[in-house]
């Protein structure tokens, strides 16, 4: 599409050197080059306080906002959107309002994509290390996880499926309660990679040989999964997209063009690696 040539676009984002966060920048920065536009990034620190009063500067600064994984409520950026403030929110948090724009990943069809690659491989004692309970990514992977084991007509096991943050520790602790059940999974499906990393870990300090006795599966396909040995079967993410995608949307919304709709959802892709291999007889 033709240049917007004039226009300051503000970003809020929690940090900016997570790998999560930067893959989405990088996308965001390309785009907004792309239109012409000038870049104002503000980090939120993860704080709701401080991201409220950062939006209502933005307002008053931009022309425009993308909003990477907001603390805001769906009723806060309402506000804003029902004033006239066009703006785009990149992974939401938790579930918005239709009338909000959004980018957001295609988690169920990802986690449709690790589930089926499982039950293929002929497991069917997999559990789930989910994410946040509430958050989007969570809900919509947890539906998905749980609606594949109904499809093959596997019983939900409430003991299979446990939460924990998105980071190597929780991982490792969720997964080594798994590890210890009278009757252990053959395979976990973690909602995110460090979670994986961190399932990886907890297998390892059991003995427990990856792929031959255990299959991992993440989400992300972060730098971590081609790094880890055994290289980690993940599901990708298009992150720069979906920061690209979010940027090219606001554009639209600030010229005020007619849309088919508001809502966004890049392909993710299964990524078969190393790590997910047939269940051992027996």
């Amino acid at each position: 599409m033709g240049a917007y040539s004039a226009g300051r676009v503000g970003v809020l984002v929690p940090v900016v050197f997570d790998e999560y966060f930067a893959r989405i920048l990088h996308g965001v920065a390309d785009a907004v080059y792309e239109h012409r536009l000038r870049l104002m990034l503000w980090p939120t620190r993860h704080d709701h306080a401080r991201e409220v009063a950062l939006l209502k500067e933005l307002r008053e600064a931009t022309d425009g906002a993308v909003l990477v994984l907001p603390e805001e409520s769906s009723a806060e950026l309402l506000y804003a959107v029902s004033d006239g403030y066009p703006l785009v929110v990149v992974d939401p948090l938790m579930p918005l309002d239709a009338r909000i724009p959004s980018v957001v990943a295609a988690n169920a069809s990802g986690a449709e994509q690790a589930m089926q690659h499982l039950l293929e491989l002929g497991h069917r004692r997999i559990a789930a290390i989910t994410g946040p309970p509430g958050w989007v990514a969570t809900e919509e992977r947890r539906r998905a996880y749980r609606g594949a084991l109904a499809a093959a007509g596997i019983a939900f096991e409430p003991a299979l499926e446990l939460e924990a943050d998105f980071d190597f520790e929780p991982g490792a602790q969720a997964a080594a309660v798994l590890l210890e059940l009278d009757r252990p999974p053959t395979a976990i499906f973690a909602f995110s990679d460090m979670i994986a990393v961190g399932a990886m870990r907890a297998a390892r300090s059991r003995g427990i040989a990856i792929p031959d006795e255990l299959s991992i599966v993440g989400f992300d396909d972060s730098a971590y999964a081609g790094v880890v040995h055994p290289a980690l079967t993940t599901v990708r993410q298009p992150l720069a997209e979906m920061g690209a995608t979010a940027v090219d949307l606001l554009v639209r919304l600030m010229r005020k063009e007619a849309l088919d709709t508001l809502h966004l959802e890049p392909f993710t892709r299964l990524v078969v690696r190393e790590t997910t291999a047939s269940p051992r007889p027996g």
